[in-house]
């Protein structure tokens, strides 16, 4: 059995393949960004799910694409709790980055790819290699224009009153407000980035308000000009996206990429089916 994984920080799907490349069963897990949850809960997290539970022993190759996975440390650490669950599995460890890549661009194809979801990330393909000019520093100081960021700005904007009445009243009664609430999931729970991605829902469903497209542009245009422009090839390459913001705000982010002369490619909530399709042509010439 062949498990395929695209872990974000906030849930990963996992796809099971037989020898033969044939889809065996589906199934979701929260997410499991090895810089931010312990071993305990990674464990915990992977023996509740009853079907990898069930087939952990048949498992022969894991190849896991997740968020926080950039680095030596990161894949080791990842590997050691992935050897004592899948004991018979040969695990393959890469960013996420690398879904977001093989999902969108086609092969030889020279694209920049960006994630936006619950955090953000982009990357420059020429067909063959990843090049990243910006090294991630995670939710706090990075992540324009993700889940996470839009989180962080409409507590900042509620809490400092630059919040319309009407909408700040509306969003308080969607969420619990209170200050102790709030800090708790920031500074005592595990996975605070993807608590402050909760809160990007409302952005997406009040996205007609004058407040709420300035936001979201706001936080576009910074993507870009942080991210995007790094490349010199910005212009001549199409810009590939993968994740739930870009895709719910798919519109807003075709009028300000056309606005800063940049050519967007495929938009794709998810990956992990066009990831299947990549493994099916490699490993098994499908």
């Amino acid at each position: 059995m062949i498990l395929i994984v695209d872990s974000g920080a906030t849930k990963s799907d996992w796809i099971a393949l037989d020898e033969e490349g044939n889809k065996l069963f589906l199934t979701k897990t929260l997410g499991l960004s090895p810089e931010v949850l312990t071993r305990e809960i990674i464990d915990e997290r992977l023996a509740n799910n009853f079907e990898l539970s069930n087939n952990k022993d048949k498992v022969t190759q894991l190849y896991f694409y997740g968020a926080g996975c950039g680095t030596d440390r990161m894949k080791t650490y990842l590997t050691k709790i992935f050897k004592n669950f899948f004991v018979n599995a040969k695990t393959f460890i890469k960013e996420d980055t690398y879904a977001a890549i093989h999902a969108t661009a086609e092969p030889g194809e020279h694209a920049i790819v960006c994630i936006l979801g619950t955090g953000s990330n982009c990357s420059y393909y020429d067909g063959s290699e990843v090049f990243q000019k910006v090294i991630s520093l995670g939710y706090i100081l990075m992540d324009d224009c993700s889940g996470n960021y839009f989180g962080r700005q409409l507590l900042r904007d509620y809490y400092y009153h630059r919040m319309p009445k009407s909408l700040a009243h509306k969003f308080s009664e969607t969420y619990d407000l209170e200050a102790d609430v709030i800090k708790n999931n920031l500074y005592k729970q595990p996975n605070p980035n993807t608590y402050l991605a909760t809160f990007a829902r409302f952005v997406i469903e009040n996205r007609e308000h004058e407040y709420s497209q300035k936001l979201i542009r706001k936080g576009m245009q910074l993507f870009i000009d942080n991210c995007i422009r790094q490349y010199e090839q910005a212009e001549s390459v199409p810009v590939h996206f993968i994740g739930s913001i870009a895709y719910y705000l798919q519109e807003e982010l075709n009028e300000v990429m056309a606005q800063n002369n940049l050519k967007v490619g495929k938009i794709l909530r998810r990956p992990i089916d066009n990831l299947v399709e990549y493994h099916r042509s490699i490993v098994f010439n499908k």
